[in-house]
């Protein structure tokens, strides 16, 4: 048996295998049992992908599904949205015209700063920003000097402290208050850094090759680590519960996203706040060899997938520790 396997106390595998989701189950093979003689491609003609292919428009964007005032930048947030299900559950890459027009969608977004507009109006956004980001370096977006422009302006804009936050959240600012300014709030760089934003930045870092072991980076990931199950400390996402309220794909700051990117990083399992959160996952996986999503009981059929989309990441997460 893996050795990742051993530190559980039940072996998922055939639960993850007993969904009839083509998807999942081809993740599995190829990420769990490394079965070599198959190709993400088969997944791309899946009904569901096709589904969300037909929504897209001629100019790369998904339309957000009501009428918004901003309606522009409210599709930008739909095209992040959907991007994130054909990338991360259907192995969508570059090589396909959706992705390569929805990147260049969101690549109008960019200011000649680096970051990505739109979403906090005319303000920063590090965390949309990097989001965005990541999920183009995981379709393979990796030299183009859009993305490395974003994440060398996501260097720039650390806190004294090292980490990140929502720049107007340190000028005791509410989000709506970022709709109504006309000029464009900078931060307190003197505050300390939010660990929603800091988790959310690293992912972009962690998943590329130049970026994920740099010094900066990993002092940013020696921050976040430090605040596992605490409260963030600003208002957004700010309760300590919000460590174990996980999604799929990854959006908000959890306790597995965030142990994803600092194994990535080069954090190891004996660090005792890194052995604290992988104790969590140990501890609480359950009969089924699934764990608690945190959001209660999920009637929506649409969602029943979610707990075994969760479960396939945290043995990936796991292999990055225990090999």
């Amino acid at each position: 048996m893996s050795k990742w396997l051993e530190v559980l106390k039940y072996d998922l595998l055939p639960t993850l295998l007993s969904l009839d989701e083509p998807a999942l189950n081809f993740f599995v093979r190829r990420d769990l049992k490394d079965e070599k003689d198959i190709s993400v491609k088969e997944l791309w003609d899946l009904p569901e992908a096709r589904r969300i292919l037909r929504r897209q428009q001629k100019d790369g964007r998904w339309k957000y599904p009501t009428p918004q005032k901003l309606q522009r930048a409210y599709d930008k947030l739909e095209t992040f949205r959907q991007i994130g299900v054909l990338i991360e559950m259907y192995g969508f890459d570059r090589s396909h015209l959706s992705i390569k027009k929805a990147a260049e969608f969101l690549f109008t977004f960019q200011t000649k700063e680096g970051d990505f507009r739109g979403i906090y109006a005319n303000q920063y956004s590090p965390n949309y920003s990097a989001s965005i980001v990541e999920r183009l370096v995981k379709a393979g977006y990796r030299k183009e000097k859009e993305v490395v422009k974003c994440l060398e302006w996501l260097l720039t804009m650390r806190q004294d402290d090292g980490g990140w936050v929502i720049p107007v959240r340190t000028r005791l600012k509410t989000l709506g208050d970022m709709y109504e300014a006309k000029e464009t709030l900078e931060p307190d760089r003197s505050k300390p850094f939010s660990h929603l934003v800091t988790d959310i930045v690293l992912r972009a870092f962690a998943n590329h090759p130049d970026y994920a072991r740099k010094k900066e980076v990993v002092e940013a990931g020696k921050l976040l680590k430090t605040r596992f199950f605490k409260p963030d400390k600003y208002p957004d996402h700010k309760s300590a519960i919000c460590w174990t309220k996980f999604q799929y794909p990854f959006w908000w700051s959890h306790l597995l996203s965030a142990l994803d990117s600092l194994g990535k990083i080069g954090l190891k399992k004996n660090d005792p706040d890194i052995s604290k959160g992988l104790s969590w996952f140990i501890k609480n996986q359950d009969k089924s060899g699934l764990w608690p999503t945190g959001y209660g009981s999920d009637k929506n059929p649409n969602r029943k997938a979610v707990p075994y989309w969760i479960g396939l990441s945290i043995c990936r997460m796991l292999r990055v520790y225990y090999g």
